[in-house]
């Protein structure tokens, strides 16, 4: 039998082609593998389906079996970011700086491939996909853990992107799918030095933190959700009243929906009915400080621990403010560094916002659903990372590789 040591050797040894494969190749296995994913999308959503039945017996969760769910239409967008992926730039031997120095040696700053990406994932069999092209496109092999309860979609996903790359002449261990979920086998994973480069957990706090407790490779977080949007004194209401309310009930389960709504006390009074009322209308749960449940028909009050708190489902904690500096401290006490959007047609404060806000996505006057890889231009991303590092918010091809320096010379001696 195969072990995570065995698997992540495989990759490793994978990585070593990947890292000089031409971008025609790279680009014809994710077009293949589009086309697979079309051609074979009752066989992916039939294995989906065992994954959903086994996932509502067990008793899941509603958030999480919405992420556990694929569809006709998740697959096409699947299949759309694959096809994205492959128009794009191959960042592999991108030059990003240059410079001849006094000594005369030229100096470049090159992108290079990481080598091994670890993924560890939670039940979003869509992961799989994303996960894979874009580690493949940037010259990574990838080994991925996803949840048991997308087991079946994550095998099916997997086994058509090794039929791409065989299809195309190359290493068809640049996937790797790890299926235990023994801890003790996650903790080897995790101490795999000098084999994997990178470990990315994309999932729950538990997850993170075992992550965090237990890696000894370096290891970037993709940690909670915690979204918030301002509405300030110069919004447009009706904006307002559209990006607070689809934030949430476009997709609830997701990182980037809308847990907080902080209202401009010099509005307060005109925004909170019309919010109140939309709330009711579009079953969202509104959770609110004393002036919102004074306000706002159908509020209830919110507890201390719902400030800060990832709801994953249709529920807003509103509060009310006073101006920029209380909404900008109010997200600094509970933000997650994940998205903030203002709302407002003033333009000098939502530079200001925009400025002071240091969060990994910052908008202004759109929803927080936004800060996504497929909707940002990257094809799809890997994760959004909270760390403060090189790699900040959605993580894209360039957010794979790694930049290292390439210096030419004709002699040169010290």
């Amino acid at each position: 039998m195969s072990t995570i040591s065995d698997s992540a050797n495989r990759a490793r040894e994978a990585s070593q082609v990947l890292a000089s494969i031409e971008s025609e190749t790279k680009d014809a296995v994710l077009r293949t593998l589009a086309r697979l994913i079309r051609a074979q999308s009752a066989l992916i959503l039939g294995a989906n389906t065992g994954d959903m039945d086994a996932a509502r017996e067990s008793g899941l969760d509603a958030p999480k079996l919405a992420r556990l769910e694929l569809t006709e239409a998740g697959l096409e967008q699947m299949c759309r970011g694959l096809e994205q992926i492959a128009a794009m730039e191959d960042p592999v031997g991108m030059v990003t700086t240059e410079r001849v120095v006094e000594s005369g040696l030229k100096v470049q700053k090159v992108r290079s491939p990481l080598g091994v990406i670890a993924m560890i994932y939670e039940a979003r069999p869509g992961v799989t996909i994303d996960a894979f092209a874009l580690c493949f496109k940037a010259g990574n092999a990838c080994l991925l853990k996803g949840g048991r309860e997308a087991a079946h979609s994550n095998a099916a996903l997997a086994e058509l992107a090794k039929r791409a790359l065989g299809e195309n002449g190359a290493p068809e261990s640049a996937i790797e799918l790890v299926t235990t979920s023994d801890r003790e086998e996650i903790k080897e994973m995790l101490g795999l030095t000098g084999v994997i480069d990178l470990v990315i957990p994309r999932g729950g706090a538990r997850l993170i933190e075992f992550v965090h407790e237990h890696a000894r490779v370096p290891t970037i977080q993709h940690f909670h959700g915690v979204c918030h949007a301002f509405v300030h004194a110069s919004a447009d209401l009706e904006k307002a009243l559209a990006i607070c309310t689809t934030g949430t009930t476009s997709a609830p389960a997701t990182c980037n929906s809308l847990e907080c709504v902080l209202v401009d006390a010099a509005i307060a009074d005109e925004f909170l009915p019309r919010l109140g009322a939309a709330c009711g209308r579009d079953g969202i749960e509104l959770r609110g400080d004393s002036r919102t449940v004074q306000l706002a028909p159908g509020a209830v009050a919110a507890a201390e621990d719902d400030w800060g708190t990832e709801f994953l489902d249709k529920i807003i904690a509103c509060r009310v403010i006073d101006g920029l500096d209380g909404a900008i401290e109010h997200i600094q006490q509970f933000g997650s560094d994940h998205t903030e959007t203002i709302v407002a047609q003033d333009e000098e404060v939502c530079e200001r916002f925009a400025r002071r806000v240091t969060s990994s996505c910052v908008l202004t006057n759109a929803s927080t659903r936004f800060n996504d890889g497929f909707q940002l231009g990257l094809g799809a991303e890997i994760g959004i990372s909270t760390s403060r590092i090189h790699a900040y918010g959605p993580m894209g091809l360039a957010e794979l590789t790694i930049e290292r320096y390439i210096v030419r010379g004709d002699g040169q001696v010290r």
